[in-house]
């Protein structure tokens, strides 16, 4: 499947032509999802353990992180096109605008996962709930406002 074809329905638009800040990544994502295809659309709590390896001038901030602990996973889709501003899932009835979904591709590539932390290593967190291709940069981890429901 080519992920970056344009299918009936859609708009694309110019991707982004300025920057308005710099973005540092302070790591990367192991899952055992090599490709988009293999990705869950949505991850889940029942998901395969993921690690979230966090680079050594970061680590530090680690401190204080549990297992237990629900933490949100922010991160870069870099797969992901920029240049869509209608699009056309597949199993939506019709088009809708980029802002109205959870699809990777929009203008920032920034995707949210909130997972819990199964297991703590040096300079990596173990957690399920996520759904991204392997070596995806990491943005961010910051505290849950409060757990996931389960069931």
């Amino acid at each position: 499947m080519d992920w970056n074809a344009t299918r009936s329905g859609e708009v694309e638009g110019g991707a982004p032509d300025r920057t308005d800040a710099a973005l540092a990544f302070i790591g990367r994502i192991r899952t055992p999802f090599a490709t988009r295809a293999e990705c869950p659309h949505r991850g889940t709590p029942e998901g395969p353990v993921c690690r979230i390896e966090v680079d050594a001038a970061w680590q530090p901030a680690l401190h204080g992180i549990a297992i237990g602990q629900w933490v949100e996973a922010l991160y870069w889709m870099h797969l992901a096109r920029r240049d869509l501003l209608v699009q056309a899932p597949k199993g939506r009835p019709a088009p809708l605008g980029t802002f109205a979904l959870r699809s990777p591709n929009r203008p920032n590539p920034i995707a949210i996962s909130e997972v819990e932390v199964v297991g703590v290593e040096p300079g990596a967190l173990l957690v399920r709930g996520l759904d991204c291709v392997d070596g995806t940069p990491l943005v961010d981890i910051k505290p849950a406002r409060r757990p996931r429901a389960h069931g």
